[in-house]
């Protein structure tokens, strides 16, 4: 059965253009686990939970959690829509490219690319200073960090980054388990978790706090929004960083596609019910450090270290918050390591179609390994690049929100306009029938609006980042002559083209 689930994958692939070089060793579980780990509630959720909570107090961060889940579902449900239909590695970039033009494909994928690079970037940079500096050593094993510096946060990033990259250097196989491992680990954990935190908490639960709603920007939250705004609703709009940070990056199942056997139904459900697990593990967990903080007031004054302020107060045994706190550190790793995947897989897609400098060699597949080993690097030297240029941690997580969520839009908007016509005729297994098109408009808008809310203090970084890609991009496209010599995903006469060479092709990866 196995061998005609994959027999059927590689023939849809090759009608798309495209050889099978990289190893279809994924189940469905691991194509969930890919985009289950990257999300990690145990990640963002803990990380970012003061942009929400000092925002716009614990009423706003338990029901941000809960609108911004229901809003990445919309985008979820969009994306696997299509992943049915075109379940290629590079996901994104693939679908706005056939479906919206060379040049929508074009721009996806360089925003995608450097929301992906932002995933890796911030998930390590967090792992370092929420959970190992001042969570594990700090907090709870009570290690005096006040002299760590710069340095300590580089040399740190970097050596974990080196070991995510060495592991997915050596075979999708090695990290399947490890990000199978994840899966099992973000749900068992966070019960825990959740379970420690109700048991132990030093207060009576009053379930008031989950509709009280304050409006905590400037110095009420301990200047976590630093600027104070007098609207409620506007504080509601920036705390949705919070939830858009977290359940994001499910686009890995997409990226991953030519990986996963039987892609067609097994990629669109393991991003919609990544969503969606997500979705609802968390807002019981945000809804454990609303309940069981001892003071909301006290919380708010602790600014960024909210979350700390509620954990440390916990009554949980010492044994427990040590398991706890490496029970952290291992999960968020492993978010890195799944982001890294993810990346990868964009860049090698991207490289394939001639869209990146050095595009013959980034495209290359080790016939050892299976692997796109240089993409992999790469992705690891940008990753670290950009630690350099934004070494704090919630700049890097707006940027990574921002382009992700505009890149994982683009294809759903290019698929409103192409439903139904010669360029997406038929869908595949997983269909979303009449309800289509208003879920498209809904993801769309959501996608925009986030962007916007990005722009603010103090992510003035992703401004300009934003600002620089919407001149650059123009100018490398129509100055430098890419709008003539990138050709786009494989359509037509290049599709029969390329199907003469994929016999040659895959002779070199034998398995």
């Amino acid at each position: 059965m196995a061998d005609k689930s994959q027999e059927h994958d590689k023939q849809v692939l090759h009608k798309l253009g495209y050889a099978q070089q990289l190893a279809r060793r994924m189940s469905g579980f691991s194509n969930f686990a890919i985009s289950f780990s990257i999300i990690c509630i145990l990640a963002g959720g803990i990380s970012t939970f003061s942009a929400a909570f000092n925002a716009a107090g614990p009423g706003g961060a338990f029901w941000i959690w809960a609108l911004g889940g229901f809003l990445a579902m919309s985008v979820a449900f969009g994306m696997g829509q299509i992943a049915s239909s075109f379940p290629t590695a590079g996901g994104l970039y693939h679908w706005s490219s056939h479906l919206g033009g060379k040049a929508w494909g074009w721009v996806t994928a360089w925003f995608n690319l450097v929301g992906l690079i932002c995933v890796v970037s911030s998930v390590d940079v967090f792992l370092y200073q929420t959970f190992f500096r001042d969570l594990l050593l700090s907090t709870i094993l009570k290690v005096d960090v006040s002299t760590f510096g710069y340095w300590h946060q580089f040399i740190f990033v970097a050596i974990v980054m080196a070991t995510q990259a060495m592991f997915n250097h050596y075979g999708i196989e090695v990290t399947t388990k490890l990000i199978d491992f994840s899966g099992y680990l973000i749900f068992g954990l966070t019960i825990v978790l959740i379970v420690a935190l109700f048991a132990f908490s030093p207060v009576a639960l009053n379930f008031s706090r989950l509709v009280d709603f304050r409006n905590l920007t400037g110095d009420a939250g301990g200047g976590v929004i630093p600027f104070q705004t007098g609207s409620m609703g506007f504080a509601f709009l920036l705390g949705l960083i919070y939830v858009c940070y977290t359940i994001t990056g499910f686009d890995a199942s997409a990226h991953t596609s030519e990986e996963t056997q039987d892609a067609q139904v097994n990629v669109p459900k393991g991003m919609w019910t990544a969503v969606f697990w997500s979705w609802l593990f968390g807002l019981v967990a945000v809804a454990a450090y609303i309940l069981t903080m001892p003071s909301v007031e006290e919380g708010a004054a602790a600014g960024f270290g909210s979350f700390f302020y509620m954990f440390g107060a916990s009554l949980m045994p010492h044994w427990l918050a040590v398991f706890i706190g490496v029970g952290l550190v291992v999960s968020n790793y492993l978010c890195a390591l799944a982001g890294l995947t993810s990346t990868s897989r964009m860049m090698f897609a991207f490289a394939r179609d001639g869209g990146l400098p050095a595009s013959k060699t980034l495209s290359h597949v080790s016939t050892t390994y299976r692997t796109p080993t240089y993409a992999i690097w790469t992705s690891v030297a940008l990753a670290l690049l950009s630690v350099v240029y934004a070494p704090y941690f919630f700049v890097l997580a707006v940027a990574c929100c921002v382009f992700i969520y505009l890149s994982m839009v683009m294809p759903i908007a290019a698929g409103f306009f192409a439903e139904g016509g010669p360029k997406w005729p038929t869908k595949g297994p997983f269909n979303l029938g009449a309800f289509s098109k208003i879920n498209a408009v809904i993801a769309v808008v959501f996608g925009f609006v986030l962007a916007i809310t990005g722009f603010f203090p103090p992510n003035e970084k992703v401004f300009y980042l934003t600002i620089a890609l919407l001149i650059v991009l123009p100018i490398i496209w129509f100055v430098f002559g890419e709008n003539k010599r990138f050709e786009g995903v494989p359509e037509g006469d290049r599709i029969k083209e390329n199907q003469k060479k994929i016999a040659e092709i895959e002779a070199q990866y034998k398995d």
